[in-house]
């Protein structure tokens, strides 16, 4: 039986910590990029290739996962890839060449496309109706604590120790992340990762209009802001003067903003349809990325100016992935859960890579188009999903969430 008390169930801290670990070890690399470089002999450009591959085969493997015909309880399913996951980056500690390097990047990649997915659905399984977007919003908190602690946290031990221990710190968060999973997530989270029905039968509560909306305004929304993050460094230095060792307290500071945004989220999403709070989030985004493009013709401009809007960015922009979820979850239903986070996380990466093309894109013509860009993306995400969430064909949960 559910719990209708206030207070949040340790288990679902353990499937915050769980994603905290997945996007750690996404980005973790990054920090410590040359001196792997000087290990394996090779130049940076090849090898941060291992986050490409990383990233790559997480998107194409989040989806495989969601639609295999099995049947296995996700307590299960999350311990197994937390398992895996942990070994592959220990084993980090036993080889020194480039091609090692990837096979254990990429078995990384398979765990983390499951644990992501997976730890949403369960979350929102879970859940009382009335908490859905706190629960959604308490494990997407896990992806924002990774960019303001976890890379942070894991470059430090690399510049510390060596590259080696920071694959290590990365394994040992997702071994903290099973122990306490296996420790408190409910016997009764039982229910299948996938039943064993036919692939027709699986992909079925995803073909609707809405889902594919949901879907395209996922693409668009990563995109616009990646577009604006991928090249945060140089835009803010040229708007502020930001120094390398500026922008690292205005990212800290950027990272609060996003906990406060994913956290503020869930609140008004069990308040209010999870549609309004997209919107509120979008319009935030976009007035916070117009007014960086009009300080951008008037530059330079103090830093605090620029600190504020940072912060104001950020949580309209970590406000956005629990909207988006919860949407999708009304939707598709609890049965179907699982698929639908897994293509949701899946598009988040087409997002991504869409939005860095963009950006670069931009940056030939001007530094100072890229907020514009970032709003166009942003804006056409906004428009694409108002006339779907107003179709009376999409909502086979919930007839009352409207916009």
């Amino acid at each position: 039986m559910k719990s209708r008390t206030t207070a949040r169930p340790v288990w679902l801290f353990a499937l915050a910590l769980a994603a905290f670990a997945v996007q750690t070890d996404d980005y973790i690399i990054i920090g410590v990029l040359p001196a792997i470089s000087a290990t394996v002999h090779l130049s940076e450009t090849a090898t941060g290739q291992l986050v490409t591959v990383y990233s790559l085969t997480y998107a194409l493997a989040a989806p495989m996962w969601a639609f295999l015909p099995l049947r296995i309880q996700r307590r299960r399913a999350l311990c197994v890839a937390l398992t895996v996951f942990g070994a592959a980056n220990f084993a980090v500690l036993l080889v020194d060449t480039y091609a090692a390097l990837m096979t254990l990047r990429v078995l990384a990649a398979l765990a983390a496309a499951l644990v992501l997915p997976t730890a949403l659905a369960a979350a929102s399984a879970e859940a009382p109706p009335e908490r859905r977007g706190r629960y959604l919003a308490t494990v997407m908190t896990g992806l924002t604590g990774a960019v303001l602690l976890g890379v942070p946290a894991g470059t430090w031990i690399g510049a510390v120790l060596n590259w080696r221990a920071t694959f290590v710190f990365g394994g040992l968060l997702g071994v903290a992340a099973l122990l306490l999973l296996v420790r408190t997530l409910p016997r009764a989270e039982a229910c299948a990762v996938m039943e064993r029905k036919a692939l027709a039968d699986m992909v079925r509560p995803l073909l609707n209009g809405t889902v594919t909306a949901i879907l395209v305004v996922t693409v668009l929304t990563v995109a616009g802001n990646l577009a604006f993050q991928t090249y945060i460094a140089p835009f803010l230095s040229g708007v502020s003067g930001v120094t390398p060792t500026m922008l690292a307290v205005l990212l800290v500071c950027s990272g609060a903003g996003g906990l406060l945004g994913t956290q503020a989220s869930g609140r008004l999403i069990d308040r209010y349809a999870p549609g309004r709070v997209f919107a509120l989030a979008s319009l935030v985004f976009c007035a916070t990325m117009l007014a960086f493009a009009g300080l951008w013709t008037v530059r330079p401009v103090p830093v605090a100016l620029t600190a504020v809007l940072l912060v104001v960015w950020s949580a309209a922009a970590w406000a956005v992935p629990p909207s988006i979820q919860s949407l999708m979850l009304a939707r598709v239903g609890t049965e179907a859960a699982t698929q639908a986070m897994a293509v949701q996380s899946s598009s988040v990466y087409v997002g991504a890579a869409l939005g860095g093309a963009v950006g670069g894109g931009v940056i030939a013509v001007g530094l100072g188009l890229v907020p514009a860009a970032a709003v166009g993306l942003a804006f056409l995400g906004l428009v694409t999903l108002l006339p779907a969430m107003r179709s009376r064909a999409a909502a086979p949960e919930k007839q009352q969430e409207t916009v």
